[in-house]
């Protein structure tokens, strides 16, 4: 028996318009009993629906049982009766249709085994609400802005987020009203090479098609200023069931006969040539199309004529046979290979979103539509035009017919600027002939094949799409600023020598290993030092000390070795954090008697006291500010907040700073001036922890509302929202794992690409975890000290409860976590 995984699309549509476009009317029966695979079936809903392919709806009815869906055509075909094991079914989605938002969808491709429009919206809610808890295999939907971080991260491919992103926007193959839509991405079709690393050869994808040529867009606007309300740009759409026909009517003919009447279209307005499509794109007065998935997929078909088809004679006399390619591809193969490569570069994966905010982001509709010249027509857009407020049959058929003809604005998934792709930097990258791979980036080396007549040319093949994923490593940072450590000087201009790279190559490797290895963590040794409980952890660079800090009042170092060997009282209050400065030399204890306290190790003293807030202080974080003070440990400047601020920390390279109030609001700060750089409320309650991502491009924080919220750092955008069982006190993370602790005392290892938890420690301590290393503060002032150093203390709400602080090396091989209990545990990876 074959077997196959089915993914259903159900639709809801206006059933006045099917009434038009089906041979039979419908009615009451359905499919019989002596239809179903198994006489012991139970039926649990039946309606009347229709089964969708392109141009083609097959009217008939729904039968949905405890172990089947069962969909019977009247008119017979493609059988009598289409059946689906419900335990096959892999995916079911919601979608639109028509610009209504009533319709599933699946994922896999943008493509359905079946595709089906329902007439009531309480009926196809009911059968997806019964499938979808039915099946113990479906597969939950993501988010665009899941999506988006996966893109950023490089763990999916310009071409498999542009995937997504259609599917989400409601666009499906199934469709071609609302095909999927793809960027042109090369404006050069005429030279015999194609230079990948010469930024002309691409389109500019910061402007849609209409707006590309300065003159016609003159033209337009022109038009558009005398024109009255509703105003438009553009009289015909980027996507349209006629424009994706022209791509597809060489495999597709009998859609195109049915798109025009039995008939093709002229022969010189077929799809004729690559280049002279793009020439009419740029200077046509209403060509303004984009491409489709086929222009960077494996299957060439579409541009040659393997049927035979007599598309006619053009006005030279030609006959239209296979599609014109540039002179820079030999063959429909190699156009392909190129055309994937271009939309895989360094130059659209660095521009990509901002095609995405025109098409599916926040430049759609609005204002910023207006500014960016991407102004269609009124119907075109989701929620243009009420249907149901028709009254006439006549008048609705024929509007519902021109939204479905004319093309469609896919549904906006991003309201605010779509941010930029995590991209590498490749160092004397020249236009020369050929370059090795060893020459380049490994990412790169991935990304480009070895094709004649690219100016990159490397010794790997590129594979299909779906297996690009899995091979594409994330590259996390661009040129990275390290800070330095205090007392020291060092050249704006560092040549690593190759021992240094080797060893940081290792590092990073240790590093991947610790954090794919987060669930096998198994704790080392605990240590009952404090009387109450601990607050803060530091650790010298070497290891052999670690200081803590706790309710009781005491600075204890101690080390797993030798055990307790200092313990130092600096006042009759808590000490609520401590912090090792970067020379090694200090700890810095902030207290809840308003001071900070500066420790000298090598003296075994306080070395100075600086009065931190008018109230307690909480946390401190240090950084390199410059600065021409002499005297130590001296207010350099104050941030004013809303709120009081509850958390904060510094990006890696110590000139970002982000800080997180009890109101819910994450500010992010450049230390050089006091205004704020993205401000934006990310949780309902408190922020219990803010942290920036190693390569400083993310945040991650938590609060009081259970969330763990991921926010863009240079758009300020909040790009991810995951939700936990219990509020997540405090965490570790490398950018995509997350290591954290909550309310009930567990240690939970997270993957945000998934919003999952992948494993989770259960009491490591006995209560409620709540802040880690990472530093915090709890004043609307924040005051900055020391010489080199910056000092920001905090205050925050004390939870009762088991876990208490966080701290991890830079490896992460080591975690120390401290809790109420007194305790202090040590983690290690058990390989």
């Amino acid at each position: 028996m074959f077997l196959c995984r089915f993914s259903l699309l159900l639709l809801d549509l206006e059933e006045h318009y099917f009434e038009q476009h089906t041979a039979y009317n419908l009615t009451s029966s359905g499919p019989e009993a002596n239809s179903f695979q198994d006489v012991t079936e139970r039926p649990h809903m039946e309606c009347e629906a229709e089964m969708v392919s392109p141009l083609v709806t097959n009217a008939g009815h729904v039968c949905i049982t405890d172990c089947n869906l069962y969909f019977q055509p009247l008119n017979g075909y493609p059988d009598s009766v289409v059946q689906i094991g419900l335990h096959s079914v892999r995916r079911i989605y919601k979608r639109r249709h028509g610009l209504r938002p009533l319709v599933f969808c699946t994922e896999n491709d943008l493509r359905s085994d079946i595709y089906l429009k329902f007439y009531s919206t309480k009926e196809r809610d009911e059968l997806y609400y019964y499938i979808a808890t039915f099946l113990e295999n479906h597969i939950a939907e993501h988010t665009a802005e899941s999506y988006m971080l996966q893109w950023q991260r490089g763990h999916i491919s310009n071409y498999q987020y542009l995937l997504h992103l259609n599917n989400l926007a409601d666009r499906s193959v199934n469709d071609l009203s609302q095909y999927p839509v793809f960027p042109w991405v090369i404006s050069d079709y005429s030279s015999t090479q194609l230079d990948l690393l010469n930024p002309a050869s691409f389109r500019d994808l910061s402007k849609p098609i209409g707006a590309l040529n300065t003159e016609r867009l003159e033209r337009l606007l022109e038009r558009y200023r005398d024109m009255p309300e509703p105003r438009f740009m553009y009289g015909s759409h980027y996507s349209s069931p006629g424009y994706v026909l022209f791509y597809l009517v060489r495999v597709a003919p009998e859609h195109m006969l049915c798109l025009q009447n039995g008939r093709f279209d002229h022969a010189d307005r077929m799809f004729n040539s690559v280049g002279e499509t793009w020439k009419n794109c740029l200077e046509g007065g209403t060509d303004f199309k984009e491409l489709i998935p086929e222009f960077y997929g494996s299957d060439s078909s579409f541009l040659k004529n393997l049927l035979g088809l007599n598309l006619g004679r053009r006005q030279g006399g030609g006959r239209v046979e296979s599609v014109e390619l540039p002179p820079w591809a030999s063959d429909p193969d190699e156009f392909l290979q190129k055309m994937r490569l271009a939309l895989e570069s360094q130059y659209v994966s660095e521009h990509l979103h901002e095609w995405i905010d025109l098409v599916f982001g926040y430049k759609q509709k609005g204002s910023e539509a207006v500014a960016s010249h991407n102004v269609f027509h009124p119907l075109t857009y989701e929620g243009g035009v009420d249907c149901d407020s028709i009254e006439d049959p006549d008048q609705k058929i024929a509007m519902l017919t021109q939204i479905l003809e004319f093309g469609q604005t896919p549904r906006q998934l991003f309201v605010t600027p779509h941010p930029q792709r995590i991209t590498p930097r490749f160092n004397n990258l020249s236009s020369t002939p050929s370059l090795s791979s060893s020459e380049l980036s490994p990412d790169l080396s991935l990304l480009l094949p070895h094709i004649t007549g690219v100016e990159v040319t490397v010794s790997k093949l590129m594979t299909e799409t779906t297996n690009i994923l899995p091979k594409i490593k994330p590259v996390w940072g661009l040129v990275r600023d390290i800070p330095k450590k205090h007392g020291t000087e060092k050249s704006s201009s560092i040549t690593a020598s190759p021992s240094m790279e080797s060893f940081e190559d290792l590092t990073e490797e240790s590093k991947k290993m610790a954090w794919s290895n987060m669930n096998k963590l198994v704790s080392q040794s605990c240590h009952k030092i404090h009387k109450e409980a601990v607050t803060g952890i530091a650790v010298t660079l070497s290891g052999e000390s670690i200081f803590s800090t706790s309710q009781d009042s005491t600075l204890k170092m101690f080390s797993k070795d030798n055990g307790l060997q200092r313990s130092v009282s600096f006042s009759n209050m808590a000490l609520s954090s401590c912090l090792m400065l970067p020379d090694d030399e200090i700890v810095v204890c902030s207290s809840w008697d308003n001071n900070v306290y500066f420790y000298s190790i090598a003296y075994g003293r306080r070395q100075d006291t600086l009065m931190g807030h008018d109230d307690a202080i909480w946390k401190c974080v240090a950084a390199d500010i410059s600065s021409n003070k002499r005297t130590r440990f001296e207010l350099l400047a104050e941030y004013e907040h809303e709120a009081g601020v509850n958390t904060l920390d510094l990006s890696p390279a110590g000139t970002l700073l982000a800080t997180g109030t009890k109101e819910g609001t994450l500010t992010v700060w450049d230390l050089a001036s006091p205004v704020p750089l993205n401000q934006l409320t990310c949780h309902s309650g408190k922020i219990h922890q803010v942290a920036f991502s190693p390569d400083s491009r993310h945040i991650l924080s938590v609060g009081e509302d259970s969330c763990l919220a991921v926010t863009d750092v240079q758009t300020g955008m909040l790009i991810a929202t995951v939700h936990a069982e219990l509020e997540q006190r405090c965490f570790c993370w490398d950018g995509n794992t997350v290591l954290s602790g909550g309310m009930s005392g567990d240690l939970s290892v997270w993957n945000l690409l998934s919003s999952k938890v992948t494993h989770k420690i259960p009491a490591a301590h006995s209560g409620a975890v709540w802040s880690s290393f990472s530093m915090c503060s709890a004043l609307k002032n924040l005051e900055f000290g020391a010489e080199l150093h910056m000092i920001l203390p905090v205050l925050s709400v004390f939870n009762a409860g088991a876990v208490t602080c966080m701290w991890m090396n830079e490896q992460g091989s080591t975690i120390i976590t401290g809790g109420v209990d007194k305790q202090i545990i040590l983690w290690k990876h058990q390989y």
